[in-house]
């Protein structure tokens, strides 16, 4: 870095406020929100046939727990946020027997075999996690949910296989597209 930029960077630390500073990250935050949420209205209302590809992601016992026991189908499990996240979606069959996974106590993680990292939702100060979860125990029949889960250092990648772990619910093999 020459003198001239490290001068300009060195004056400009002294003047930005620290209320300007903070409303700089919000701004960052909002527009790295609003890019996740436009990717997961996109997702929401993709066709079927995400649906139906997602079956191939896990194995037919696991597919046939997952819809019996939990009342969910696994939607995919997506890069997001230039890599820096992954972006889990399932659909919802069975609200009751769903519910719990829903729920704001529960801890869910990705664990990565490859590198033996264990990865789990971003917790913002502003936002909270970023995952949806039950309001007031509501939790709806044919709607898609989602988890974002942070991916430090990019490590996970394309075509890479994981696990996901929701409170009781196991899915393993999760191919990251």
């Amino acid at each position: 870095m020459n003198q001239a930029n490290l001068a300009m960077k060195k004056w400009l630390a002294r003047r930005l406020l620290p209320h300007q500073v903070l409303a700089g990250f919000a701004f960052a935050a909002v527009v790295q929100f609003t890019e996740c949420a436009a990717a997961a209205v996109e997702a929401a209302t993709a066709p079927v046939e995400l649906v139906t590809a997602a079956a191939a992601l896990t194995g037919a016992r696991e597919k046939a727990t997952l819809e019996s026991t939990y009342g969910i189908r696994v939607a995919g499990l997506h890069l997001s946020a230039a890599g820096s996240m992954l972006d889990f979606r399932y659909r919802v069959l069975d609200a009751q027997k769903a519910a719990p996974l829903l729920d704001r106590k529960l801890k869910p993680y990705l664990l990565d075999p490859k590198w033996g990292a264990k990865l789990g939702v971003p917790d913002t100060p502003v936002l909270g996690q970023i995952r949806q979860t039950s309001r007031n125990g509501a939790v709806y029949t044919d709607r898609t949910y989602f988890i974002m889960f942070g991916n430090p250092g990019k490590a996970v990648q394309r075509g890479d296989t994981v696990t996901l772990l929701l409170g009781e619910a196991k899915v393993t093999d999760l191919k990251v597209q």
